[in-house]
């Protein structure tokens, strides 16, 4: 009978203290989740072909300047359209970038020659800028006729380059 009684004791203290725990979780605050929008800005300054590691570091931040700004006026866009406001960054990653040149006397496309700027490493959210595609010719319309042009000389075109990058934006929205 002893036994019965001291269990019984025992099942009571365990119901006592699970109650004061329930009664804790229920008081406990209620927090909403912070409401963000993520975005990509992207960026592309020129650069000259035969940089130094110092130039080209400089326009690489430049450009992640740039693509920030992008960003952001993404960002209060989309923030805009979704009746809230844009609140501060909670996050950036730097999302690397490349560097292509055209022009040039013989051929379209030139290397670039000068130092690599440091890229950094891109995280997963960010994507590498590619060039659009070239149209695709519709099936079932003939091609269009074009007429035959005098043969005109090829001006002398100087090479350009530029750096392109990209970077992650969280924002809160409110």
């Amino acid at each position: 009978m002893k036994s019965v009684i001291a269990a019984t004791l025992v099942v009571a203290a365990g119901l006592v203290v699970v109650n004061m725990l329930g009664v804790a979780a229920a008081e406990a605050p209620i927090t909403t989740p912070v409401r963000t929008v993520t975005v990509e800005g992207v960026a592309t300054v020129p650069i000259g072909q035969y940089a130094k590691l110092a130039e080209a570091n400089a326009v690489y931040r430049q450009g992640m300047a740039a693509a920030i700004a992008d960003g952001q006026n993404k960002a209060e866009f989309l923030a805009i359209k979704a009746g809230a406001t844009l609140g501060s960054v909670q996050s950036i990653a730097e999302g690397g970038g490349s560097i292509g040149c055209t022009g040039g006397e013989e051929s379209n496309d030139v290397e670039y020659q000068g130092e690599q700027p440091d890229f950094g490493s891109p995280t997963g959210s960010v994507r590498p800028i590619y060039a659009a595609a070239a149209p695709s010719v519709k099936a079932g319309k003939p091609a269009a006729k074009h007429r035959k042009k005098h043969p005109t000389a090829k001006k002398a075109s100087v090479p350009g380059c530029t750096l392109s990058t990209q970077v992650a934006l969280v924002f809160v929205i409110g």
